[in-house]
């Protein structure tokens, strides 16, 4: 028979993935002698179970339950149910990872009508017995049947104003009486003239199955996507006996932690209540006191609490959030657990336990949570000014960091009033972004989209610029040519102020204030600690000298990926290239690259100079023709002058680019086997600069990596490769350069996966482009999957986004293929990731699994991406 049910005693914390978190450092507590209220856990294979059995408790679970409550009857000397002095309990759920408010809670279960008049007597307060009921009732319902706890705070407060009273602490016994018959009334009506329980087993039994259905309920859904939390780990239930904190003046409620989880500051932070329970602390409706207040109030116990609480820190060797009750004068912790922390706070903690010889720096690297370095780089609002901030909405958070300005419609407009130009604060709002708004994008403090998704263009590169950006709002009615939205019951005009949350996805009316971030001494200390213990190298995405200065200040080893087409939409470039594509010899297409060049060798001069000799990977041209020609009736008749054409030929020639399906279409390698000219021109830029460079710093490892984009047959590649390979060897020879360069092939096409071995013997090197890669092993595009990407959320299909987590199932198969065919045929074979998966931290894990070389990454994830990668390197010894 399986063991569903461990009493406190029987476990330890070694047992966090059966007996979830909570459940496990409860019977290391108790293990520890600490005060802790005694119960026992029923574990999460139990909660698998009950959703393998359709949502049902099988009588084996249920059996093991009344067996383990008999021993707390025992323990306790009292019976669950007993009219005269009845055993309560509290019911909390308890995941393998911590999950703050995601879950339900159940206190006070085990009282009925009769059972707490008995209960009134013996404590000889009735006042609390009621007030323990009521509370009772108000929990269940909400969490157990599902009625809204709006229904009951209303009876509460219509209580409060007829009584003349402010807080609940100051009703009468009678008042509490006459409220527990209110809120039952509110229960039978919700449910249909069904009364309140009153069998404590059957009370038992149904909060016992609504924290198992709470593993499922929306926000728990939702955080686990935020946090990677697969949705098979099941939460576990504690059972514990209840001690009460609203037993009047000796008795209260707190929550504290040993170290300030905001600033990491060491010392205990916390806040307390006088006569409350627990949700009190949290609900808001009383102001609590700080934890030193205790230190006047009840002496004992505040030293007693801080002997204890310092004792749980040096046995955890981490911050712990504790949950503290004080029943008459008796201290007892309810749980304890290393606390949640912002990410200034986990990096000075984890240095402070190194010099405090408590962790080692292998331990400290682990202890911070990758992803939440975002904090670190990128602006915050104002925690006051935030306070007063109005939401509007809500959408997507594609790239972190806080914004306010001027609302501003069109990228010409933002790059006049934005940063380069006034320098006014402003928000750009698009319905959606294009590779032409670039320069606006640049310009703006921050980008609101309504459509795409988190890997859409606007989020793609807001992340590369570090700009913050929220992305495919829905519910904003948009009109672009009358300058205006609607949003929230408001309408904001070109010039009205919104504020964006890039990390949370929240847009707030008005202009909150924003602090710029603060990179502290400890953080350089954790990079440093990463960087000696990873082996994967970290590259970065970028396409501008800037970026790729920061990022390089950020520890990039390189560029992974520098995308030549965001080269291209500057005035002057965009015309040559307009008339390149508007061509109708060689000679005439020849004739307006030639312009091209020069722009081209001297951005390529520029990244190098900035990466100091780094490796730098060029992708050569990969976006159909039709992103890059004129929309606008002004800019049409400009190229038509320009080349000497008609506004209808030009026109026409527009129309002709269009594709049905542009992803599958003419781009990538195909451009370069239609119009080798192209290909020649940007190995030219690419070899010249190197050469130039390579003059002015010979100490420097000079070898650029020239990449072929979408590549699925290995005669393509070989096809483009003759023209690079002749190109960049007479330039080399015309030079008289020893230069080295390589040419190898991105993988992002399914059959490029599954020939990796023939396509090898032209690539030099390989790197994974996953965000193509994914579009085409799903079929879906990363654009548009956010129309039903919620609807798979909720039905359980998908537990994440497959374009924001690598998909190691499908997507990492078709890699792991790819690496080991390419070795095969080229055992010093290259590998590399340049997908937005480079920023993922599990990504990068598995990337550290399959035996990549590097992980490359916008510039502001560089330092996220070398923590994961460190922490996959000491994860996987």
């Amino acid at each position: 028979m399986a063991k569903w049910v461990y009493k406190f005693e029987e476990g330890n914390a070694s047992m966090r993935n059966l007996l979830g978190g909570k459940g496990c450092n409860l019977a290391e507590m108790t293990g520890l002698g600490m005060p802790i209220p005694q119960g026992f856990t029923v574990t999460t294979e139990a909660c698998t179970e009950y959703y393998n059995c359709g949502k049902t408790i099988s009588k084996e679970i249920e059996d093991q339950i009344f067996e383990a409550l008999a021993w707390l009857e025992g323990v306790n000397g009292k019976k669950f149910g007993d009219t005269e002095d009845p055993l309560l309990v509290s019911v909390r759920s308890g995941a393998r990872a911590s999950m703050p408010g995601m879950m339900d809670t159940i206190l006070n279960l085990g009282l009925n009508d009769v059972a707490v008049e008995g209960f009134a007597k013996k404590t000889g307060n009735p006042r609390f017995a009621y007030d323990s009921y009521r509370r009772f009732i108000q929990m269940y319902s909400d969490v157990v049947m599902e009625v809204p706890k709006s229904y009951f705070e209303k009876i509460i407060d219509e209580m409060k104003e007829a009584k003349g009273v402010t807080y609940d602490t100051e009703l009468t016994a009678d008042d509490l009486k006459e409220l527990a018959e209110k809120f039952k009334g509110v229960y039978k009506e919700a449910m249909n003239g069904e009364e309140f329980p009153q069998e404590p087993k059957d009370q038992l039994m149904g909060a016992v199955k609504a924290v198992f259905r709470s593993w499922d309920n929306p926000r728990a859904i939702v955080y686990r996507r935020m946090n990677d939390i697969p949705g098979d780990w099941g939460t576990a239930v504690n059972v514990q006996t209840m001690v009460f904190g609203n037993k009047g003046d000796t008795s209260g409620t707190g929550v504290a932690f040993t170290r300030n989880p905001s600033t990491g500051e060491k010392g205990i932070f916390g806040e307390y209540l006088i006569n409350a329970q627990g949700e009190d602390v949290v609900a808001g409706v009383r102001t609590p006191q700080p934890i030193t207040q205790l230190e006047k109030d009840l002496p004992e116990c505040y030293k007693q609490f801080m002997d204890l609480a310092m004792k749980l820190e040096n046995h955890f060797h981490d911050m712990q959030d504790m949950e503290f009750t004080i029943e008459e004068g008796k201290l007892y912790f309810l749980q304890t657990r290393n606390g949640k922390r912002t990410a200034p706070a986990a990096i000075k903690i984890a240095c402070d336990l190194v010099d405090e010889g408590q962790i080692t720096p292998e331990e400290a690297v682990c202890r911070i949570e990758a992803k939440s370095l975002d904090q670190l780089l990128h602006p915050t609002f104002d925690a006051d000014a935030l306070k007063a901030g109005e939401v509007i909405g809500s959408a997507l958070p594609a790239s972190p960091g806080a914004a306010a300005g001027k609302v501003i419609f069109t990228a010409e407009e933002a790059k006049e009033a934005g940063i380069g130009g006034k320098g006014e604060r402003v928000i750009l709002v698009r319905l959606e972004t294009s590779p032409e708004d670039i320069e606006g994008m640049h310009a703006a403090q921050g980008i609101l989209t309504v459509r795409g998704g988190m890997t859409s263009h606007a989020a793609v590169v807001a992340r590369g610029m570090g700009t913050c950006c929220v992305s495919g709002c829905g519910e904003i009615e948009i009109d672009e040519e009358k300058k205006e939205f609607k949003l929230g019951g408001y309408t904001f005009h070109e010039g009205d102020y919104i504020s964006l949350d890039g990390t949370t996805g929240k847009i707030y009316k008005g202009d909150i204030k924003t602090n710029e971030a603060s990179v502290s001494g400890d953080f350089g200390r954790v990079m440093g600690w990463a960087d000696e213990f990873r082996t994967l190298k970290v590259r970065t995405n970028a396409d501008t000298p800037a970026d790729a200065k920061k990022a390089r200040e950020l520890g990039a080893e390189g560029i992974g990926l520098c995308r030549t087409e965001h080269m291209f939409f500057e005035e002057d470039r965009i015309a040559a290239f307009r008339e390149m594509i508007c061509s109708d010899t060689v000679e005439e297409r020849e004739a307006a690259l030639d312009k091209i060049l020069p722009y081209q060798q001297s951005d390529f001069e520029a990244l190098y100079e900035a990466l100091e000799g780094c490796p730098v990977t060029i992708r050569f041209l990969d976006p159909p023709l039709h992103e890059f020609v004129p929309t606008e009736e002004a800019d049409i008749k400009k190229l038509a002058d320009a080349q000497g054409k008609s506004v209808e030929t030009i026109k026409a020639i527009i129309e002709g680019l269009k594709e049905f399906n542009p992803m599958m279409g003419h781009r990538g390698c195909r451009l370069a086997v239609t119009y080798p000219e192209i290909a020649k021109m940007q190995t030219k830029a690419v070899i010249r600069a190197a050469i130039n460079v390579k003059k002015a710093h010979p100490d420097w490892n000079m070898v650029p990596e020239i990449m072929i984009p979408l590549v699925c047959e290995v005669k393509e590649l070989k096809n483009v490769k003759a023209v690079v390979v002749e190109t960049a060897d007479a330039e080399i020879a015309a030079a008289g350069s020893d230069l080295k360069y390589s040419v190898g092939t991105m993988i992002e096409i399914p059959r490029a996966a599954l020939t990796a071995d023939e396509i090898a013997t032209e690539a030099e090197f390989f790197c994974f482009g996953t965000n193509d890669l994914t579009q085409m092993t799903f079929g879906f595009s990363r654009d548009d999957s956010g129309k039903f990407l919620d609807a798979y959320y909720q039905a359980k299909i998908f537990e994440s986004d497959p374009f924001a987590r690598l998909d190691q199932n499908g997507v990492g198969k078709l890699m792991d293929m790819a690496v080991k065919l390419g070795k095969q045929t080229r055992p010093d074979m290259h590998l590399g990731i340049c997908g937005e998966h480079g920023g993922d931290p599990s990504s990068v894990e598995f990337c550290h699994k399959l035996g990549l070389d590097y992980v490359s990454c916008s510039p502001f994830r560089v330092p996220i991406a070398r923590l994961a990668a460190a922490q996959a390197a000491i994860n996987n010894k």
